[in-house]
């Protein structure tokens, strides 16, 4: 155990290791932003359906979530290219945002065919929607690396 962690210790003090920690804590301050809106929208303001609810609580936290990672994670400043940056974020989000709709609704479906009253139906949609992006989210950071490196290998250029 004791090397096991040593090995995690030395992997976080390399530069991919720190950048993964890095996203890990973007992707925490994301998940709880995201609860945090659908149990305001779902659970305590009754807003909306629970699939809406969490189209709007992940779209919002998606936002933050953005230029955390950009800035933060993969260290880019100034303007967003619209195409090597914004739209692969927003399509790797929105296929999150896909399975966390298909979560929350099969939560509806299976707190209506159990008459489960609206806390429990609250816990089970805001369930459903971390297990949603927990599944999709190591794919979106293999995504989301690939492409913001290869836009700084492209800034920098070929080594000579």
């Amino acid at each position: 155990m004791r090397n096991a962690l040593g090995q995690l210790w030395s992997f976080l003090r390399t530069p991919e290791g720190a950048k993964l920690a890095r996203y890990t804590a973007v992707s925490a301050i994301s998940a709880l932003t995201s609860i945090l809106i659908l149990t305001i929208v779902y659970g305590v303001l009754r807003l909306w359906t629970e699939v809406w609810s969490v189209l709007f609580s992940n779209v919002m936290a998606g936002i933050p979530s953005y230029f955390l990672n950009r800035q933060w994670v993969w260290g880019k400043a100034g303007r967003s290219h619209l195409w090597r940056e914004v739209i692969p974020f927003w399509v790797t989000s929105l296929t999150g945002i896909g399975f966390a709709l298909v979560a929350a609704s099969l939560a509806r479906s299976y707190a209506q065919s159990h008459d489960l009253h609206h806390l429990a139906r609250t816990v089970l949609v805001v369930g459903a929607n971390v297990a949603a992006f927990g599944i999709v989210w190591l794919l979106k950071f293999m995504i989301l690396n690939r492409v913001f490196v290869q836009i700084a290998d492209a800034e920098v250029g070929p080594e000579h």
